[in-house]
């Protein structure tokens, strides 16, 4: 399946096309159909399996992408010992949304063009949600020309980032064989098939409604998309919902800005660094607005 570019005013380096990724689908929708099929029967058979799903999607959600991944490995809002920084991007590979090298390149390649005058609906999320979650979690953007997302040399040498990510398909299964030894199909269904729809689903509902509704603070000149800051979303999210303050401040290990923006990514940072292990904490400030941000309403 292929879908040409909405506009033929998108800049050279965004063109391109959105193709069918076969392996990619059979992944995320693996994890989707095992869900709807399962997860009603093994709840009723073992109801702490919910409670372990709860658990370990807060945990590899919070811990793992929100800090470990996206504000640690791809903003270096702040940094850890080494083996603690590897501890939070190993839980965030649990997700199962891809490797840590690989979410780097995809992290960066959007935020470039979403940057841009113009930029693809692939990136943009301006789609209707049943054609932006098929593209976002089945298919993948061809670019007619090859882009450089300009990856950080120490994250693409690093050995063990470069083992994550020719093996972060396999990490799922050494926990899902002792979730099914410790607690039978139920904790299997729940604690793999269903922890990992939830977070790999939620976090493309999370993106696509904070690039399209919510209130916002400031803008970015110039930038063919903007971030929203949404109310609930942002709240259930680890922090990750508060958008157009990411947009603004996008090395901020704080992402919730405001006293109701609640960001449970920012308490794990913050407790992080009262023990002394999270230093060089980088807050919303000049340092780390981004030059194209204006603001728009008033902050409080």
């Amino acid at each position: 399946m292929r879908t040409g570019p909405p506009t033929d005013q998108i800049p050279i380096a965004g063109q391109g096309r959105v193709v069918w990724d076969a392996r990619r689908s059979a992944w995320f929708g693996t994890f989707v159909l095992v869900s709807l099929a399962g997860a009603v029967p093994a709840a009723i058979r073992s109801p702490s399996a919910v409670a372990l799903c709860a658990v370990t999607t807060v945990l590899t959600l919070c811990a793992g992408h929100s800090v470990g991944i996206h504000r640690q490995l791809i903003h270096r809002a702040f940094r850890a010992p080494r083996l603690l920084e590897y501890a939070l991007v190993y839980l965030g590979v649990l997700v199962g949304l891809g490797g840590p090298i690989g979410l780097v390149r995809i992290h960066n390649t959007r935020d470039f063009h979403q940057n841009q005058s113009a930029c693809h609906d692939y990136f943009a999320h301006r789609q209707a949600v049943w054609r932006d979650y098929f593209w976002n979690l089945h298919c993948r953007f061809e670019f007619d020309r090859p882009f450089d997302a300009r990856l950080d040399p120490r994250i693409v040498r690093d050995p063990v980032y470069r083992f994550l990510e020719r093996t972060w398909r396999w990490q799922q299964l050494p926990w899902a064989l002792l979730l099914l030894v410790a607690g039978g199909w139920p904790w299997l269904i729940w604690g793999t098939f269903v922890r990992a729809a939830v977070s790999t689903t939620g976090h493309w509902f999370v993106g696509y409604v904070a690039h399209r509704r919510g209130y916002q603070v400031y803008a970015n000149r110039g930038a063919a998309v903007q971030g929203w800051n949404c109310m609930l979303l942002g709240a259930i999210s680890m922090g990750e919902g508060w958008h157009n303050n990411h947009h603004t401040f996008p090395g901020s290990a704080r992402i919730g800005i405001r006293w109701w923006e609640i960001d449970a990514g920012w308490w794990l940072i913050a407790a992080l660094r009262a023990l002394g292990v999270a230093r060089d904490v980088r807050l919303p400030g000049d340092a780390t607005r981004t030059a194209a941000a204006v603001a728009i309403s008033p902050k409080d």
